[in-house]
């Protein structure tokens, strides 16, 4: 068989792997669709022990009720269960998944919009098969088309998240600078140890940061990356600024927030060039 066969079988598997999960969504029946999706309020907040893993995000007990049964339960994030809850405050909201009937096999979801279509692994088999399409022009046609291919998708994502994200990055730049900053405190510094593929050990501490809202909310939260001498930083006292909506929103270093907003837009501009430029060169050599 030649490669043409094994390209008509890679076709082939991943077709029906999206028909079926097309389907399947259309009838709703994916696991994602039939998944129980609940908020639950955070009721306590135990703040972490200096040196503890940061592996298990801040620790919390939340009250829910499946809709089902009308049955309370109260629950914590001990052990692997899901999301990280990075950010805590008595009286919060958290996402909660769970299978129909099965509120004890619960999962902390960030998001609890995410994966509710069932349409991940569908969308992903026709990627593969677009990409299977694109690498058979290549070799068919030349390697042009290979940049057309790459190109007028790539420029298209680009152009799709580039709006957006200016948007969702200016918002949050005005909520930051809303109300005035509040006084911070770091009150442990997570360790965690790993050893890399060379057998190197790696070191990655966390800090932890509370701090108290205008509205009087008690904010336990992981630190954002980039604090200075983070191994010796509990302790510290620092300067929070937070979105009013969302404390879990906070930044310690504005100056910071303000060059990674332009870092990210500059990142989102040049990915579209790059998409027009492979699509516009593989164009001009095709019809040339």
């Amino acid at each position: 068989m030649g490669w043409h066969g094994y390209l008509a079988l890679w076709c082939g598997v991943f077709g029906t792997v999206a028909l079926v999960g097309y389907g399947r969504s259309l009838a709703g029946v994916t696991a994602g669709q039939r998944a129980v999706r609940v908020m639950g309020r955070i009721e306590r907040v135990t703040e972490p022990r200096h040196g503890s893993s940061g592996r298990d995000g801040i620790s919390v007990v939340v009250a829910f009720q499946d809709p089902a049964t009308g049955q309370e339960f109260t629950v914590t994030n001990d052990g692997e269960r899901g999301d990280l809850i990075r950010a805590a405050w008595t009286g919060r909201e958290v996402g909660l998944r769970y299978p129909p009937g099965r509120p004890h096999a619960y999962r902390f979801i960030s998001d609890p919009e995410e994966g509710r279509s069932g349409l991940g692994w569908p969308n992903f088999a026709v990627f593969l098969i677009y990409v299977g399409l694109v690498v058979v022009a290549a070799v068919d046609w030349g390697w042009p088309w290979a940049l057309i291919g790459f190109g007028v998708p790539w420029t298209l994502l680009a152009v799709t998240y580039l709006p957006g994200s200016v948007r969702v990055t200016r918002r949050r730049a005005e909520e930051l600078t809303s109300v005035a900053p509040v006084p911070g405190r770091v009150v442990a510094v997570l360790r965690d140890v790993t050893i890399d593929e060379d057998g190197d050990t790696l070191t990655h501490h966390r800090p932890v940061v509370a701090f108290t809202t205008h509205e009087g909310t008690a904010v336990t939260a992981y630190c954002p990356d980039g604090l200075p001498d983070p191994v010796h930083s509990r302790g510290r006292l620092l300067t929070v600024r937070y979105t009013p909506a969302d404390p879990s929103e906070f930044v310690l270093d504005m100056g910071a927030e303000n060059r990674s907003r332009r870092l990210d837009f500059g990142c989102s501009a040049v990915a579209v060039v790059v998409g027009v430029a492979a699509a516009v060169v593989g164009t001009v050599l095709v019809t040339r």
